[in-house]
């Protein structure tokens, strides 16, 4: 599987997340030399990808696809909107969805270009779309699996009123290393994943959700699960994939997190491939109010794999957090 060893020898040289270790000279020297090899292909497709997103229209609601299930919306329960990862749809967060129903009203969001919204051409923009989902979803929970955080963080940092509170799973305010950010994966992860997806877009996605599925000890099931549900609303669409691997490379908000008026949970896997796990501490200390707890045996997609562990944070983080929650929205 050259895709699975072209990304895990890419990780090999991050900067880890535990150890807080900094890029190494050859690191960071192999680093540049793909950079320079690559550089004219990766600034066409990032180039045509940031034309895209710039049309975007915060006044615009596009057609993205909702569901609601779980307790009716005028049940009174608490409201909890999950975003999806990257690639991926919100059929992916079943497991999690079969625990909080009982509690929750539940909205699952299909983003633009992904399963049922996959003929949606609007623009990736997380501002934008945070926008919409708000007004179209308000005093609610909102929770980011891994790019999904992106859109999450901004209803947070820009509607606050209208926000019960953020849970961040294997999302991260920066996914890319820098001087100052140990927590992160190589620039050419992303980049070399889009360059895969113009020779083999198929076997490019399923390779992915084998490094989503790493790291868990319940990987072989978790991969299972991932490439049943994954195509199940279709191949999402190609533009959309590209413009989601230039926000993962770009995004950083970590200088907006000490404004962050609403509480936050950031939960990751101590396995975690994809976003090392010591992101999230980091991102909770930024954060006011902001709290982290890290699942020993879990990688990527910690809700397939540790369920029951993740519905349990959550449902205390909700406990927890309400009364302030409910407060906060009758002064809107």
């Amino acid at each position: 599987m050259p895709l699975i060893e072209l990304a895990r020898k890419s990780l090999d040289s991050r900067v880890r997340g535990n150890d807080g270790k900094k890029i190494s000279a050859t690191a960071a020297s192999q680093l540049s030399e793909r950079r320079n090899k690559n550089q004219s292909e990766r600034d066409t497709t990032q180039r045509r990808a940031r034309q895209s997103s710039k049309q975007s229209n915060t006044d615009f609601l596009s057609p993205m696809y909702i569901e609601t299930t779980g307790a009716p919306p005028d049940s009174g329960r608490p409201a909890i909107a999950l975003i999806h990862g990257w690639a991926m749809h919100g059929g992916l967060f079943a497991p999690l969805v079969e625990r909080l129903a009982a509690r929750f009203t539940v909205h699952l969001i299909d983003l633009p270009g992904h399963g049922h919204a996959r003929d949606d051409g609007t623009p990736l923009d997380p501002r934008a779309l945070a926008a919409d989902l708000v007004a179209r979803i308000p005093d609610a929970y909102w929770l980011g699996w891994s790019l999904g955080g992106q859109v999450a963080l901004r209803a947070g940092l820009d509607h606050p009123r209208r926000v019960r509170g953020l849970i961040l799973i294997a999302s991260s305010p920066r996914f890319v290393v820098g001087e100052d950010w140990p927590h992160g994966v190589s620039p050419d992860l992303f980049r070399n994943f889009g360059q895969a997806l113009d020779r083999d877009f198929r076997g490019t996605l399923e390779g992915f959700l084998a490094l989503e599925a790493l790291g868990s000890p319940s990987a072989q099931e978790e991969l299972r699960s991932l490439k049943q549900q994954a195509f199940a609303r279709g191949e999402p669409a190609a533009r959309t994939l590209q413009e989601g691997l230039v926000l993962l490379d770009e995004f950083d908000v970590r200088e907006e997190l000490p404004r962050l008026q609403v509480p936050s949970l950031w939960i990751s896997g101590r396995r975690d491939r994809l976003v090392p796990s010591g992101a999230m501490p980091a991102a909770a200390a930024l954060a006011p109010g902001g709290r982290s707890e890290v699942i020993a045996h879990a990688g990527h997609a910690p809700f397939l794999g540790a369920t029951d562990q993740v519905a349990q944070l959550i449902e205390s983080f909700v406990d927890d957090t309400g009364v302030a929650a409910t407060a906060r929205s009758a002064q809107a």
